[in-house]
């Protein structure tokens, strides 16, 4: 019998159980914005509950090299003075540091994205956000080089070798985006992973270094070239059915083949799996494109079967990125609609990677600025008052579950603690007349509220037998009238700049779900019978 499936004490609906493994995938990595943010209270403070809640192990964001970051100096910096020339680079890890102590002193390790260039090392500068990113290759590839490795070095002397050993360093963000994360070609790409692969390997080579973190699937030859070619997207803008379209990765089998031949090391594979799309129709006009609900289990499927018959079969998958859309001004993030869709994907693809890392678990996110209003949104898991969103409990939910999967339905799952045996479970009503369709993308809370039409009601009924008699289980629903802090807002008026007294009364229905207890009879069965409402969450834990 194998390890990962034996014979169980709990029968669910009058069959016994066989349990197989269920990783958290949802909480080995969670996304960030950029590292200077890293250093505000609230920011910080939101973190510390993020992990206390959730469980995460890694953190990734961009930004680490950034200017203001000040990692990298070639002038001494003079205020109203002179900006005095260094005779050499310095390399000063002050802010870096403040950031890494913070995350490792709350058990997280970084998954060290390196990125972007210096601007005193930078080709081209300012190429996005309002920060002034440079994303270009660099002036001299050997002072990347020492900058790369003077920073592996200093985390190694902070931190200890085995600790760093477990660290994740990723060659750059979404290069396949030109010219924005990148200004340079996909060989200039591949160069620059061959020069940062090499030298963190010659430091030590049990460091873990991966990439090529492109951004999402394509249907298309856009990216096949050097450059991205804009006409090779005017068939898929025009696509009537595009989910019938053949989506692949981007650049992961030229990366593959690339390293193969140079016998380059990839301990992981990264990209990014946002199930949305933009084209470019036959007079430069963008389209927008929302797939399916089940894109990214496809999609991961496939990157699985691509990276087991490759060159490296026994590299680490790490989507470095995920959400229902790469929009920090999706309103669907601020809803219930965006919790069921995040459940219902994790539970879904919960083996097929290494990390799905959520992306962001803040709204303390500036890459356009910060956000107009509390809820205006953004990516995160909470706002930037740190209010609950629905999001935000429904991660909670997936991270009460136990590590031995017991029942796997298309409405949710039953699992097990192996340590403890405790029974847990996750429950969602993705509405029958969404059909396979995805919650898309909404420019306006108005607009994104149409969803909360869709239905209908969902009964979930399961006999759960094993228990101890006189056990109590506690059921909490995330729904539209529970736990929904956004409406509340919207029904408040929608105050561009809310009262102390106002975000305190938003924070109370963000954490106000629908709570009751269920006990377990003399017969050791529990009878769950529960009607939930469209777009609902619903976890059942053991009461302590």
């Amino acid at each position: 019998m194998s390890e990962y499936a034996f014979d169980c004490a709990i029968s669910i609906d009058g069959e016994p159980c066989r349990d197989n493994a269920f990783p958290h995938v949802w909480s080995r990595c969670v996304g960030a914005g950029r590292a200077n943010e890293a250093l505000r209270a609230d920011w910080q403070q939101q973190f510390a509950e993020v992990v206390a809640a959730f469980g995460i192990q890694y953190v990734r964001f961009h930004g680490l090299f950034h200017d203001d970051m000040f990692v990298y100096r070639e002038s001494y910096g003079g205020g109203f003075g002179q900006n005095t020339p260094l005779a050499s680079p310095v390399y000063t890890f002050s802010y870096v540091d403040k950031v890494f102590d913070f995350i490792i002193d709350r058990g997280v390790r970084p998954f060290v994205e390196l990125g972007f260039m210096p601007r005193e090392l930078a080709t081209v500068t300012e190429t996005l956000f309002w920060w002034g990113a440079h994303c270009s290759p660099p002036k001299d590839m050997a002072r990347w080089v020492e900058l790369v490795t003077r920073s592996v070095e200093h985390w190694i002397d902070r931190y200890g070798l085995a600790e760093v050993r477990e660290w994740r360093f990723e060659v750059w963000n979404e290069p396949n985006l030109v010219p924005h994360f990148w200004t340079g070609t996909k060989t200039e790409y591949f160069e620059l992973y061959e020069q940062t692969v090499r030298a963190i390997k010659k430091i030590d080579p049990a460091l873990k270094v991966g990439g090529p973190a492109t951004s999402v699937f394509v249907p298309d030859d856009r990216y096949k070239g050097e450059v991205e070619d804009r006409s090779a997207t005017h068939e898929t803008a025009a696509a009537v059915d595009v989910d019938a379209l053949d989506w692949r990765p981007v650049w992961i089998d030229d990366f593959i083949a690339w390293c193969a031949e140079r016998e380059l090391p990839i301990d992981f594979i990264s990209t990014h799996l946002y199930p949305t799309d933009f084209a470019f129709d036959a007079n430069d006009e963008i389209v927008q494109i929302t797939r399916y609900a089940d894109a990214t289990f496809d999609d991961l499927t496939l990157l699985r079967e691509l990276v087991k018959n490759s060159a490296y079969p026994d590299a680490e998958i790490h989507i470095t990125e995920w959400s229902s859309s790469p929009s920090s001004r999706d309103f669907i993030h601020d809803t219930p609609f965006a919790a069921t869709f995040i459940t219902r994907a994790y539970l879904k693809c919960a083996t097929l990677a290494d990390s799905i890392s959520y992306w962001t678990f803040t709204d303390v996110f500036e890459e356009g600025g910060a956000g107009i209003g509390p809820f205006h949104g953004g990516f995160g898991l909470v706002n930037e008052s740190g209010v609950h969103k629905p999001a935000f409990h429904a991660f909670t939910m997936l991270e009460r579950l136990g590590d031995r999967l017991l029942l796997a339905t298309s409405d949710g799952v039953v699992t097990r603690d192996s340590r403890t045996s405790a029974v847990s479970a996750v429950f969602f009503n993705y509405p029958e007349e969404m059909a396979l369709r995805g919650v898309g993308l909404a420019n306006s809370y108005a607009e994104a509220r149409a969803l909360a039409e869709m239905g209908p009601s969902r009964r979930i009924h399961h006999a759960i037998g094993g228990l101890e008699p006189g056990a109590a289980f506690l059921v909490e629903i995330v729904d539209w009238e529970h736990g929904n802090a956004a409406e509340a807002w919207y029904r408040l008026g929608s105050p561009l700049n809310p009262s102390r007294a106002e975000t305190e009364h938003l924070s109370r229905v963000a954490d106000a779900l629908r709570r009751f207890t269920l006990t377990v009879p003399e017969t050791g069965v529990l009878d769950l019978d529960v009607e939930l409402a469209p777009w609902a969450v619903m976890s059942l834990r053991q009461s302590a």
